[in-house]
């Protein structure tokens, strides 16, 4: 997908999620609409990365208000949220996806990366429009009318 295409899967998202209003914190705006940049630019691996960062800002925002609750880590914030079933294993495949590539085990084992950059190119292009996906559904739960 060139840009314009990629402007417009995201424009075919918000008409099919967004039916209602809402309402999101500065944060969240701010890191949605850079992960929509980044998707766009085809800056793959910085659209899981700012798209998880998303998704944890607006749970915060929606579900957890008490002070306490703030520092929970990403995987309690998924678990605890009231959404649906299919979306929290989503989200989880995309916070260990993500994990992956920020806690990196052994910078030595580099094979995959050396040997098959395309694959590697391929995944990440998935799993960004995946992470998109993710990132718009998650902040479309709550809608007002």
């Amino acid at each position: 997908m060139d840009e314009q295409a990629k402007w417009e899967y995201i424009n075919k998202l918000d008409e099919e999620l967004l039916i209602g209003n809402i309402i999101l914190s500065e944060w969240s705006t701010f890191l949605i609409r850079d992960a929509e940049t980044a998707f766009c630019k085809g800056a793959n691996l910085a659209v899981i990365l700012v798209a998880v960062a998303g998704i944890e800002s607006h749970l915060r925002f929606e579900y957890y208000s008490d002070p306490s609750e703030k520092k929970h880590r990403l995987y309690d914030l998924i678990e605890n949220a009231p959404v649906p079933h299919d979306l929290k294993e989503d989200l989880h495949k995309l916070r260990q996806y993500r994990n992956k590539w920020v806690h990196v085990e052994d910078p030595n084992d580099d094979e995959e990366l050396l040997n098959k950059p395309e694959y590697v190119e391929e995944e990440l292009e998935d799993m960004a429009r995946f992470a998109i996906r993710l990132l718009l559904q998650t902040i479309y739960l709550e809608q007002g009318t």
